[in-house]
This record gives C-alpha cells, sequence and structure tokens, in this order.
C-alpha cells in the first residue's frame, strides 16, 4: 500500500500518521458502511446559528445551521481510546451520506479560513461529520390573517441516491435534537414551537429515508399597529371632524375629505410594498383598511347628501305659489273614476305627477342639520363595532 500524502499550505508534503494509514489501507470511500449487512444508520442533530431573513415575497427563510451526521463504519476501528480529529479536507478520503436539504433554493459551504468542515473518528468505528452551511428554503405561507398569522415552515433532510435499504436517518436526540431556536432574536417573529419527524420520501425510484424539523413562527403585531392601524384609526377620526363644520364651509369640508381619502389610498398602497404582488389572499390588513377607506369615503359622501338636501330645501321654499298649491291638491286628492272618464290623458298625466312628488317627498328632509347629527354618532359607533368584530374575529378564529 502506498503512502498518501496531502499538500500544506507551505507547499511540502507530510506522510499520514501510521494509524490514520493503517485505518486508510483497502479503504474503499465508493463502498457504504455494512455494504453487505443491512443498511447503516445516519444519527443528525442540528445548531441554528441565525435565521437571517424571512420573506413574504419569495416564500422562503435563510438560515445558517450546523448540521451534524454521525454513523459507524466498522472498517475505520482503531485501537486506542482517544477520537482522532482530522482535518476537514480529509473527508474526500471516507465515505459520507448524501445528504441534501429538499427545498433548498440555493446553499453553500462556509469557507473562511477553511472549509467549515469537521470529521472526528472514534475507536468503535463511529464517524462525526460537521459542516456549517448557509442555506435559503421555500415556505409555503399561508397569509389570509396577515399580520396576525402564524407560519409553520420545515428543514427537510434526505438521502439522495440511497434508499432505505441502504441507509437510515434518525434524530439523535429527538426533538432536542435542534438546538439554538430559544435564543434567536427575529425582527418580525417570536418562535412558539418546534419538533422534529421522522419520515420517508417515496418517489419512482423508490423509498428514501428522511427527517423533518417543523418551527412555528407568530409575527409581531406591535410593528403593524403603530405603522398601518394607529394611522389608519387616525385619519378615519379625522374625516369625522367635518361633521362638526358648518354646512355652508364648503371648502373646509371637501378639504378635509378629499385629503383623508388620499392620504388612506397611500397608506394603503405603502402597505403592500412588502407583500407578493401576484397573490390571491385577501389579507386581514387589507380588510381593515379597506373597512377604514369606506368610513373615509363615507363621511365625504355624507357631506355631499347633506349639501344636496339643503340646496333641495332652498329650492322647494322659492317654488311658485300655483307649483306648491298643485302639489297639495294632488296629494291630498286622489284622482276620481268620473275624471278619468271624461279625460284619461289628463287624469294619467296627474297620476304621474302625483308619483314622482312622492318619490321627491322619501328624499326630502325637512332639517338637513340633522344629518349631521345623526353622523356624529353612528359613524363612531359603527367603527367601534365592527372594530370589536374584526379583532375577535382574527385574534381568536
Amino acid at each position: 500500500f502506498r503512502s498518501i500524502k496531502i499538500p500544506e499550505a507551505e507547499g511540502k508534503s507530510e506522510i499520514l500518521p501510521p494509524t490514520i494509514q493503517k485505518i486508510i489501507k483497502g479503504y474503499n470511500k465508493y463502498l457504504r458502511p455494512f455494504f453487505d449487512n443491512g443498511p447503516v444508520s445516519v444519527g443528525m442533530s442540528m445548531d441554528i446559528a441565525s435565521i437571517d431573513t424571512i420573506s413574504e415575497i419569495n416564500m422562503d427563510y435563510t438560515a445558517t445551521i450546523f448540521l451534524r451526521q454521525r454513523w459507524t463504519d466498522e472498517r475505520l476501528c482503531f485501537d486506542g481510546n482517544k477520537s482522532l480529529s482530522l482535518d476537514g479536507r480529509l473527508v474526500e478520503m471516507l465515505w459520507v451520506p448524501d445528504t441534501f436539504i429538499v427545498d433548498s433554493k440555493r446553499s453553500f459551504l462556509h469557507d473562511v479560513t477553511v472549509e467549515n468542515r469537521l470529521i472526528r473518528i472514534y475507536p468503535n468505528g463511529t464517524v462525526l461529520y460537521a459542516i456549517r452551511i448557509t442555506t435559503t428554503v421555500s415556505c409555503s405561507m399561508d397569509l389570509t390573517k396577515y399580520p396576525m398569522d402564524k407560519q409553520t415552515c420545515t428543514l427537510q433532510l434526505e438521502s439522495w441516491g440511497y434508499n432505505i435499504n441502504d441507509v437510515t436517518f434518525y434524530w439523535t436526540r429527538g426533538n432536542d435534537s435542534v438546538r439554538g431556536l430559544d435564543t434567536l432574536q427575529l425582527a418580525q417573529y417570536t418562535v412558539e414551537d418546534h419538533f422534529t419527524s421522522v419520515t420517508e420520501a417515496v418517489y419512482e425510484t423508490g423509498r428514501y429515508p428522511k427527517l423533518v424539523f417543523h418551527f412555528e413562527l407568530k409575527r409581531n403585531i406591535l410593528y403593524f399597529i403603530l405603522e398601518t392601524y394607529v394611522p389608519s384609526i387616525l385619519l378615519v377620526v379625522l374625516s369625522w371632524v367635518s361633521f362638526w363644520i358648518s354646512q355652508s364651509s364648503v371648502p373646509a369640508r371637501i378639504c378635509i375629505g378629499v385629503t383623508t381619502v388620499l392620504t388612506m389610498t397611500t397608506l394603503m398602497m405603502g402597505a403592500r410594498t412588502s407583500l407578493p404582488n401576484a397573490n390571491c389572499f385577501i389579507k386581514a390588513i387589507d380588510v381593515y383598511l379597506g373597512i377604514c377607506f369606506s368610513f373615509i369615503f363615507g363621511a365625504l359622501l355624507e357631506y355631499a347628501v347633506t349639501h344636496f338636501c339643503t340646496l333641495h330645501q332652498l329650492s322647494s321654499k322659492e317654488l311658485p305659489k300655483e307649483v306648491s298649491e298643485l302639489k297639495l291638491q294632488l296629494m291630498s286628492n286622489p284622482v276620481s273614476s268620473e275624471s278619468v272618464t271624461e279625460n284619461p290623458l289628463t287624469s294619467k298625466a296627474m297620476s304621474v305627477m302625483k308619483r314622482l312628488f312622492c318619490i321627491f317627498d322619501c328624499f326630502h328632509v325637512k332639517n338637513p342639520y340633522h344629518i349631521d347629527n345623526y353622523a356624529r354618532f353612528s359613524f363612531p359607533l359603527s367603527f367601534i363595532i365592527i372594530n370589536v368584530l374584526y379583532w375577535v374575529y382574527y385574534l381568536y378564529f
């Protein structure tokens, strides 16, 4: 057996120590352990170093993890009572599991100052292989309750080429196999719960071992309350100021109504910038902004109705005396059957006029100033009731 040499940083070579030479002698890295004697069991554990970003637009998250894999290779047994920690570059000489992250969009192995890999061999042939990687993993999100939503994301580890007859996966410490989430500080989320599971992936080529790590994220709503909800409420309240302004102050009331409508429109557009544009979700924040916009627009329409009724009342007072008498006569005296027989055209015209006067009377308001008085109570009361229903529904259902 020829001595194996590894390059050093200075360009020289060093012969591997006798213990490692004995281990490597006759070793075939292309054959898995227990090749003719059942599957090899690979235990896994992880440390979550950080979750850098969680993107609702791309439906993914980016995390840096320390992944540790442990298995037994009887070909690597040696005499002694101490483990051997080897340079990570020696992993190219050993068999390692072909583990991959199922839903990963992009991943990379850290290599500063050297590749962040660790190989440790124990006397009984147990191998510990640890790496530090950063990966971006897809996570399907249901945004219907945004920003009061909870999202459940997963990190799935699977064997690429070895099926369950060759390799089996297991978590080394059950739910405690993944650590680090309890100390993470995320910008918009709080990790509420996490657990692990063992399953199998079924494809046309066979059944493959699979480990799944589930973690539940709850969005912190305080930021959205200060950023969106409170300004929306203040705009709605501001639109009610017009109810206390004199009806004759047309520019003032129109200015308040138009300004609040435009400001609310800008706020609605800003609230959607951090969310995917092409989605089928009607989110909770969209519902609330729609409610606020309706109240603001309703306050503007209220003044339009009030102003119309005021003008209608003034025009009614200025009607000619003959028109008023005709209206009074039509409304008080029904059309007789004799008049219908004598002059059907005249009676038909009088019936039409009577109906028109009835329609106008339906929209007639004796005192238009009462509309503002009603609006001062009905608008705030309705807004409070709708707010109670909104928050109860989205927080508890």
